[in-house]
């Protein structure tokens, strides 16, 4: 579109304001999409050790946290699907490596819980065992998401899982689960608090998230969808 030229022109200045603004919104870039509402995925398959995972083909973000923690339902929540991670009303069903292929490219795997299940001693060592190869030697793990009940935070073992991923340099997002349990104030003080306490670890993020009722559920796709992102090596 020819500008109107100012000699000789009639055009008054608020016509003139008017249509530099609009070759202005002419040429203004299109405007970012809004994050995915869903992270569309489907069983895939368990593994009971390392050795029994998928083929190391796409980028991987794991699951942890005690049993009672309520991570199945963050992942139901975060897929759309309610029935895609079995929810127990027993804490601690989950015993396995558990893979969920993604549309988005990319696998979320659930680890098996810790801290509450009821089964033998023999049992719980050999799903330790399990998990401790998988966060050490899998080579497409981008990250871990560690699921912690904002009431209780940070207890033993959710210590000694973020101690050992600073050690490892392994990217670790906190996820402060049932903020619906409580009010506004004091979720924004647990907030807080966790952040003032990883606020020098470089690869510590951290937020508040209810599988209820669906809050922060946008902040974790889209860091999610980040992580995939990131392009798969593997030694061959």
């Amino acid at each position: 579109e020819i500008m109107p030229s100012l000699v000789g022109s009639e055009m008054c200045i608020r016509d003139r304001l008017q249509y530099i603004l609009k070759l202005k919104l002419d040429c203004s870039p299109m405007p970012k999409p809004s994050f995915n509402s869903r992270i569309e995925s489907e069983f895939l398959t368990s593994a009971p050790n390392l050795s029994k995972c998928p083929e190391p083909k796409l980028s991987e973000v794991a699951f942890a946290g005690r049993s009672n923690a309520g991570k199945s339902s963050v992942l139901n929540q975060i897929t759309g699907n309610k029935s895609l991670a079995k929810v127990s009303k027993t804490p601690g069903r989950t015993q396995m490596l558990n893979f969920f292929e993604s549309k988005a490219g990319g696998y979320l795997v659930d680890l098996p819980g810790y801290g509450y299940a009821k089964t033998n001693k023999s049992d719980q060592i050999a799903w330790q065992k399990s998990v401790n190869e998988y966060l050490s030697f899998r080579e497409t793990l981008r990250a871990l998401v560690l699921v912690m009940d904002i009431r209780r935070p940070n207890q033993e073992y959710d210590q000694e899982l973020i101690n050992w991923a600073k050690e490892s340099d392994l990217t670790l997002h906190i996820l402060l689960n049932k903020s619906d349990k409580i009010g506004t104030n004091k979720k924004l003080d647990a907030l807080r608090k966790t952040q003032l306490e990883y606020k020098h670890w470089s690869n510590v993020s951290i937020q508040t998230f209810s599988a209820l009722k669906g809050d922060g559920r946008g902040e974790l796709i889209n860091k999610i969808l980040y992580w995939f992102g990131d392009p798969v090596t593997t030694s061959s």
